[in-house]
Protein backbone atom coordinates (compact mmCIF):
# COMPACT_ATOMS: atom_id res chain seq x y z
CA UNK A 1 0.00 0.00 0.00
CA UNK A 2 1.23 3.50 -1.22
CA UNK A 3 1.87 5.68 1.94
CA UNK A 4 -1.11 8.45 2.59
CA UNK A 5 0.95 11.89 2.27
CA UNK A 6 0.48 14.54 4.87
CA UNK A 7 -2.04 17.51 4.34
CA UNK A 8 -0.05 20.42 3.01
CA UNK A 9 -1.59 23.72 4.61
CA UNK A 10 -3.75 25.63 1.66
CA UNK A 11 -1.72 28.68 0.45
CA UNK A 12 -2.06 31.69 2.43
CA UNK A 13 -3.16 29.58 5.61
CA UNK A 14 -1.08 29.63 8.68
CA UNK A 15 -0.52 26.38 10.23
CA UNK A 16 -0.85 26.38 14.13
CA UNK A 17 2.76 26.51 14.95
CA UNK A 18 3.14 29.59 12.71
CA UNK A 19 0.11 31.21 14.40
CA UNK A 20 2.28 30.50 17.61
CA UNK A 21 5.26 31.46 16.45
CA UNK A 22 4.72 35.29 16.85
CA UNK A 23 3.29 35.23 20.60
CA UNK A 24 5.71 33.05 21.64
CA UNK A 25 8.61 35.32 20.41
CA UNK A 26 6.55 38.63 22.04
CA UNK A 27 6.52 36.53 25.52
CA UNK A 28 9.99 35.68 25.01
CA UNK A 29 10.91 39.14 24.39
CA UNK A 30 8.31 40.50 27.55
CA UNK A 31 10.19 37.89 29.76
CA UNK A 32 13.67 38.88 28.86
CA UNK A 33 13.22 42.81 29.18
CA UNK A 34 11.44 42.31 32.84
CA UNK A 35 13.35 39.25 34.16
CA UNK A 36 16.92 39.38 32.44
CA UNK A 37 18.18 43.12 31.91
CA UNK A 38 17.64 44.95 35.04
CA UNK A 39 19.98 42.68 36.40
CA UNK A 40 22.50 42.70 33.71
CA UNK A 41 22.69 46.30 33.10
CA UNK A 42 24.14 48.84 35.65
CA UNK A 43 21.80 51.56 36.68
CA UNK A 44 23.10 54.01 34.23
CA UNK A 45 22.92 51.67 31.17
CA UNK A 46 19.24 50.77 32.28
CA UNK A 47 18.62 54.64 32.56
CA UNK A 48 19.63 54.63 29.13
CA UNK A 49 17.69 51.82 27.92
CA UNK A 50 14.06 53.33 29.76
CA UNK A 51 15.23 56.59 27.37
CA UNK A 52 15.38 54.56 24.39
CA UNK A 53 12.14 52.65 25.28
CA UNK A 54 10.16 55.91 25.43
CA UNK A 55 11.37 56.92 21.86
CA UNK A 56 10.06 53.25 20.83
CA UNK A 57 6.31 53.80 22.28
CA UNK A 58 6.10 57.70 20.11
CA UNK A 59 7.55 55.17 17.27
CA UNK A 60 4.67 52.95 17.55
CA UNK A 61 2.46 56.02 16.94
CA UNK A 62 4.13 56.75 14.21
CA UNK A 63 4.02 53.71 12.66
CA UNK A 64 -0.03 54.05 12.78
CA UNK A 65 -0.24 56.94 11.62
CA UNK A 66 2.29 57.38 8.79
CA UNK A 67 2.97 53.43 7.90
CA UNK A 68 -1.13 52.67 7.94
CA UNK A 69 -2.37 56.19 7.27
CA UNK A 70 -0.50 57.90 5.23
CA UNK A 71 0.44 60.88 7.02
CA UNK A 72 3.52 61.61 7.51
CA UNK A 73 3.86 63.46 10.98
CA UNK A 74 6.50 65.53 11.56
CA UNK A 75 5.78 67.45 14.06
CA UNK A 76 5.04 64.71 16.65
CA UNK A 77 7.46 66.50 18.85
CA UNK A 78 4.99 68.58 19.86
CA UNK A 79 2.72 65.87 21.51
CA UNK A 80 5.30 64.14 23.32
CA UNK A 81 6.31 67.38 24.51
CA UNK A 82 2.67 68.12 25.90
CA UNK A 83 2.93 64.77 28.28
CA UNK A 84 6.03 65.73 29.20
CA UNK A 85 5.14 69.23 30.51
CA UNK A 86 2.42 68.23 32.11
CA UNK A 87 4.45 65.15 34.06
CA UNK A 88 6.88 67.80 34.10
CA UNK A 89 5.10 70.59 36.11
CA UNK A 90 3.25 68.10 38.59
CA UNK A 91 6.80 67.31 39.54
CA UNK A 92 8.02 70.84 40.18
CA UNK A 93 5.48 71.53 42.43
CA UNK A 94 6.21 68.31 44.17
CA UNK A 95 9.64 69.25 44.55
CA UNK A 96 8.95 72.82 45.37
CA UNK A 97 6.26 71.43 48.02
CA UNK A 98 9.38 69.42 49.52
CA UNK A 99 11.99 71.74 49.35
CA UNK A 100 12.95 73.46 52.71
CA UNK A 101 13.87 77.05 51.44
CA UNK A 102 10.48 77.26 49.18
CA UNK A 103 8.57 76.24 51.38
CA UNK A 104 5.31 74.93 49.45
CA UNK A 105 5.35 78.19 47.93
CA UNK A 106 6.03 79.15 43.63
CA UNK A 107 8.96 77.36 41.99
CA UNK A 108 12.27 79.66 41.97
CA UNK A 109 11.91 80.47 38.17
CA UNK A 110 8.86 81.94 38.53
CA UNK A 111 9.48 84.24 41.51
CA UNK A 112 12.56 85.33 39.38
CA UNK A 113 10.13 86.27 36.88
CA UNK A 114 7.92 88.03 38.96
CA UNK A 115 4.54 86.14 39.92
CA UNK A 116 3.26 86.02 43.02
CA UNK A 117 0.44 83.66 42.22
CA UNK A 118 0.56 80.27 40.80
CA UNK A 119 -0.66 80.00 37.06
CA UNK A 120 -4.51 77.98 36.87
CA UNK A 121 -3.62 75.32 34.96
CA UNK A 122 -0.51 74.37 37.20
CA UNK A 123 -2.64 74.57 40.00
CA UNK A 124 -4.96 71.88 37.98
CA UNK A 125 -1.61 69.69 37.92
CA UNK A 126 -1.20 69.27 41.06
CA UNK A 127 -2.44 65.61 42.03
CA UNK A 128 -0.54 62.75 40.17
CA UNK A 129 -3.77 61.71 38.34
CA UNK A 130 -4.42 64.67 37.28
CA UNK A 131 -0.55 64.95 35.49
CA UNK A 132 -1.35 61.71 33.71
CA UNK A 133 -5.05 62.22 32.68
CA UNK A 134 -3.61 65.91 31.13
CA UNK A 135 -0.20 63.60 29.23
CA UNK A 136 -3.28 61.49 27.38
CA UNK A 137 -6.09 63.57 26.97
CA UNK A 138 -4.48 66.63 26.34
CA UNK A 139 -2.52 65.39 23.23
CA UNK A 140 -5.14 63.36 21.85
CA UNK A 141 -7.52 66.51 21.93
CA UNK A 142 -5.43 69.33 19.97
CA UNK A 143 -4.66 66.08 17.41
CA UNK A 144 -8.51 65.49 17.21
CA UNK A 145 -8.70 69.29 16.72
CA UNK A 146 -6.05 69.66 14.23
CA UNK A 147 -6.75 66.22 12.16
CA UNK A 148 -10.68 67.09 11.74
CA UNK A 149 -9.87 70.66 10.66
CA UNK A 150 -7.22 69.60 7.98
CA UNK A 151 -8.66 66.34 7.17
CA UNK A 152 -11.96 67.71 6.44
CA UNK A 153 -9.92 69.82 3.84
CA UNK A 154 -8.62 67.16 2.42
CA UNK A 155 -5.06 68.52 3.20
CA UNK A 156 -2.83 65.33 2.84
CA UNK A 157 1.49 64.84 1.68
CA UNK A 158 3.65 67.19 1.78
CA UNK A 159 1.12 70.22 2.70
CA UNK A 160 0.31 67.49 5.98
CA UNK A 161 4.21 67.25 6.74
CA UNK A 162 4.77 70.77 6.60
CA UNK A 163 1.97 71.97 8.37
CA UNK A 164 2.93 69.67 11.63
CA UNK A 165 6.44 71.00 11.59
CA UNK A 166 5.30 74.64 11.22
CA UNK A 167 3.21 73.37 14.50
CA UNK A 168 6.21 71.97 16.37
CA UNK A 169 8.66 75.10 15.39
CA UNK A 170 5.43 77.24 17.04
CA UNK A 171 5.18 75.29 19.59
CA UNK A 172 9.01 75.43 20.47
CA UNK A 173 8.65 79.75 20.14
CA UNK A 174 5.48 79.52 22.56
CA UNK A 175 7.62 77.79 25.41
CA UNK A 176 10.73 79.80 24.73
CA UNK A 177 8.71 82.83 25.38
CA UNK A 178 6.72 82.32 28.19
CA UNK A 179 9.57 81.80 30.79
CA UNK A 180 7.69 82.47 33.48
CA UNK A 181 5.03 79.92 32.64
CA UNK A 182 7.18 77.17 31.50
CA UNK A 183 11.03 78.03 32.19
CA UNK A 184 11.82 78.71 28.95
CA UNK A 185 14.87 77.86 27.08
CA UNK A 186 16.10 75.94 30.25
CA UNK A 187 13.07 73.91 30.47
CA UNK A 188 12.00 72.14 33.93
CA UNK A 189 14.37 69.71 36.02
CA UNK A 190 15.43 68.75 38.99
CA UNK A 191 12.47 65.65 40.43
CA UNK A 192 13.49 64.33 43.31
CA UNK A 193 10.05 63.02 43.61
CA UNK A 194 6.70 61.40 42.55
CA UNK A 195 3.91 60.51 44.54
CA UNK A 196 6.24 61.10 48.00
CA UNK A 197 8.53 58.30 46.79
CA UNK A 198 12.64 59.44 45.70
CA UNK A 199 12.90 59.14 42.49
CA UNK A 200 16.94 58.94 42.62
CA UNK A 201 16.87 55.16 44.28
CA UNK A 202 17.91 52.28 42.25
CA UNK A 203 14.37 50.70 43.13
CA UNK A 204 12.74 53.66 41.52
CA UNK A 205 14.98 53.28 37.81
CA UNK A 206 14.40 49.75 38.13
CA UNK A 207 10.19 50.51 38.73
CA UNK A 208 10.16 53.14 35.95
CA UNK A 209 11.74 50.77 33.53
CA UNK A 210 9.46 48.24 34.35
CA UNK A 211 6.73 50.38 34.08
CA UNK A 212 8.13 51.83 30.77
CA UNK A 213 8.38 48.30 29.20
CA UNK A 214 4.83 47.33 30.41
CA UNK A 215 3.55 50.46 28.87
CA UNK A 216 5.45 49.45 25.24
CA UNK A 217 4.14 46.56 25.60
CA UNK A 218 0.83 47.37 25.83
CA UNK A 219 0.80 49.88 23.02
CA UNK A 220 1.91 47.43 20.78
CA UNK A 221 -1.03 44.88 21.57
CA UNK A 222 -3.31 47.46 21.65
CA UNK A 223 -2.26 49.06 17.64
CA UNK A 224 -1.56 45.64 16.96
CA UNK A 225 -5.01 44.38 17.16
CA UNK A 226 -6.41 47.79 15.91
CA UNK A 227 -4.13 47.49 12.46
CA UNK A 228 -5.75 43.77 12.15
CA UNK A 229 -9.21 45.12 12.52
CA UNK A 230 -11.42 46.05 9.43
CA UNK A 231 -10.78 49.83 10.84
CA UNK A 232 -6.58 48.80 10.12
CA UNK A 233 -7.53 47.28 6.29
CA UNK A 234 -9.68 50.60 5.71
CA UNK A 235 -6.73 52.95 6.86
CA UNK A 236 -4.44 51.16 4.40
CA UNK A 237 -7.34 51.38 1.57
CA UNK A 238 -7.18 55.68 2.20
CA UNK A 239 -3.44 55.41 2.30
CA UNK A 240 -3.39 53.67 -0.96
CA UNK A 241 -6.68 55.28 -2.75
CA UNK A 242 -8.31 57.96 -0.19
CA UNK A 243 -10.24 59.42 -3.48
CA UNK A 244 -11.63 55.69 -4.43
CA UNK A 245 -12.24 55.32 -0.79
CA UNK A 246 -14.39 58.51 -0.92
CA UNK A 247 -16.19 57.13 -4.23
CA UNK A 248 -16.92 53.89 -2.39
CA UNK A 249 -19.00 55.93 0.27
CA UNK A 250 -16.51 56.44 3.14
CA UNK A 251 -15.43 59.48 4.80
CA UNK A 252 -11.15 59.46 5.22
CA UNK A 253 -11.59 62.26 7.46
CA UNK A 254 -12.85 60.57 10.91
CA UNK A 255 -10.82 56.82 10.60
CA UNK A 256 -7.60 59.45 9.94
CA UNK A 257 -8.30 61.49 12.41
CA UNK A 258 -8.55 58.16 14.69
CA UNK A 259 -5.42 57.56 13.88
CA UNK A 260 -3.18 60.76 14.24
CA UNK A 261 -5.08 61.31 17.62
CA UNK A 262 -4.17 57.91 18.63
CA UNK A 263 -0.53 58.15 17.61
CA UNK A 264 -0.55 61.89 19.45
CA UNK A 265 -1.82 59.88 22.51
CA UNK A 266 0.54 57.64 22.82
CA UNK A 267 3.28 60.39 21.90
CA UNK A 268 1.88 61.97 24.92
CA UNK A 269 2.30 58.82 27.14
CA UNK A 270 5.71 58.51 26.55
CA UNK A 271 6.59 62.28 27.11
CA UNK A 272 5.17 61.72 30.42
CA UNK A 273 7.67 58.22 31.23
CA UNK A 274 10.44 60.29 29.60
CA UNK A 275 10.61 63.06 32.46
CA UNK A 276 10.94 61.32 35.61
CA UNK A 277 13.48 58.88 33.60
CA UNK A 278 15.23 61.60 32.27
CA UNK A 279 14.84 64.28 35.01
CA UNK A 280 15.12 67.31 32.61
CA UNK A 281 12.48 68.30 29.70
CA UNK A 282 13.61 71.64 27.24
CA UNK A 283 12.24 73.09 24.30
CA UNK A 284 15.45 71.51 22.39
CA UNK A 285 13.94 68.04 23.21
CA UNK A 286 10.81 68.14 21.10
CA UNK A 287 11.26 70.67 18.45
CA UNK A 288 11.37 70.80 14.60
CA UNK A 289 15.06 68.22 14.46
CA UNK A 290 13.82 65.74 17.77
CA UNK A 291 10.51 65.31 15.64
CA UNK A 292 12.27 64.52 12.65
CA UNK A 293 14.63 61.82 14.00
CA UNK A 294 11.61 60.45 15.76
CA UNK A 295 10.38 59.70 12.03
CA UNK A 296 13.96 58.65 10.83
CA UNK A 297 13.95 56.35 13.69
CA UNK A 298 10.45 54.58 12.40
CA UNK A 299 11.94 54.72 9.06
CA UNK A 300 15.00 53.04 9.78
CA UNK A 301 12.63 50.28 11.63
CA UNK A 302 10.09 50.06 8.82
CA UNK A 303 6.97 51.96 8.94
CA UNK A 304 4.71 49.63 7.66
CA UNK A 305 6.18 47.71 10.96
CA UNK A 306 5.13 47.82 14.34
CA UNK A 307 7.46 46.03 15.63
CA UNK A 308 10.05 47.09 13.41
CA UNK A 309 9.35 50.73 14.39
CA UNK A 310 9.99 50.42 17.75
CA UNK A 311 13.12 48.48 17.26
CA UNK A 312 14.43 51.42 14.72
CA UNK A 313 14.48 53.58 17.34
CA UNK A 314 16.01 51.64 19.86
CA UNK A 315 18.21 51.12 17.46
CA UNK A 316 19.14 54.69 16.40
CA UNK A 317 19.49 55.99 19.68
CA UNK A 318 21.31 53.01 21.11
CA UNK A 319 23.92 54.01 17.66
CA UNK A 320 23.71 57.30 18.32
CA UNK A 321 24.84 56.63 22.06
CA UNK A 322 27.66 54.60 20.91
CA UNK A 323 28.46 56.87 18.22
CA UNK A 324 29.33 59.92 20.48
CA UNK A 325 31.31 57.41 22.64
CA UNK A 326 33.71 56.17 20.59
CA UNK A 327 33.78 59.26 18.08
CA UNK A 328 33.84 62.34 19.74
CA UNK A 329 34.51 64.27 16.78
CA UNK A 330 32.64 63.07 14.10
CA UNK A 331 29.55 60.82 15.77
CA UNK A 332 27.25 62.64 13.53
CA UNK A 333 28.70 61.89 10.24
CA UNK A 334 28.57 58.04 11.37
CA UNK A 335 25.07 58.17 12.28
CA UNK A 336 24.11 60.35 8.96
CA UNK A 337 26.00 57.15 6.73
CA UNK A 338 23.49 54.94 9.02
CA UNK A 339 20.47 56.60 7.68
CA UNK A 340 22.50 56.57 4.29
CA UNK A 341 22.95 53.04 4.52
CA UNK A 342 19.40 51.60 5.76
CA UNK A 343 17.18 53.62 3.40
CA UNK A 344 19.67 53.11 0.37
CA UNK A 345 20.16 48.97 0.62
CA UNK A 346 16.56 48.77 2.80
CA UNK A 347 14.22 51.42 1.38
CA UNK A 348 11.39 49.63 3.90
CA UNK A 349 13.52 49.70 6.83
CA UNK A 350 14.97 46.42 8.53
CA UNK A 351 11.88 45.05 9.10
CA UNK A 352 11.01 45.41 5.77
CA UNK A 353 14.96 43.39 4.54
CA UNK A 354 13.99 40.87 7.68
CA UNK A 355 10.77 40.05 5.72
CA UNK A 356 12.37 39.63 1.94
CA UNK A 357 14.72 37.31 4.02
CA UNK A 358 12.16 34.98 5.27
CA UNK A 359 9.84 34.62 2.21
CA UNK A 360 13.25 34.25 0.13
CA UNK A 361 13.17 31.60 2.81
CA UNK A 362 10.15 29.69 2.36
CA UNK A 363 9.22 29.95 -1.22
CA UNK A 364 8.56 26.56 -2.26
CA UNK A 365 11.23 25.55 -4.69
CA UNK A 366 9.54 24.30 -8.50
CA UNK A 367 10.14 21.32 -10.17
CA UNK A 368 13.08 22.83 -12.36
CA UNK A 369 14.90 24.24 -9.26
CA UNK A 370 15.04 20.48 -7.91
CA UNK A 371 16.10 19.08 -11.02
CA UNK A 372 18.99 21.75 -11.16
CA UNK A 373 20.27 20.74 -7.44
CA UNK A 374 19.99 17.02 -7.82
CA UNK A 375 21.60 17.38 -11.09
CA UNK A 376 24.84 19.57 -9.56
CA UNK A 377 25.03 17.25 -6.03
CA UNK A 378 28.19 15.21 -6.54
Amino acid sequence: MTPTPAPTPAPGRRTPLARLRGPATFLALLAAALLLLPHLLEPFRLNLLTQYLCYSIVALGIALAWGRGGMLTLGHGVYFGLGAYAMAIHLTLAATAADPLTRGRLPQFMTWSGLTELPWFWQALTHPAAALTTALLLPAALATLLGWSVFRQRVRGAYFALLNQALAAAFVILLIGQQHLTGGSNGLTDFPVFAGHSLYTPTAQTTLYTLTVLTLAATYLLLRHLTRSRYGRLLIAIRDGEDRVRYLGYDPTWAKTLAYALSATTAGAAGALFVPVMGIISPTLIGVVPSIMMVLAVAIGGRHSLAGAAAGALIMNTAQTAFSETFTAGWTYLQGALFVIVIALAPHGLAGLAHTARTALRRPRTPAQETATAGSTP
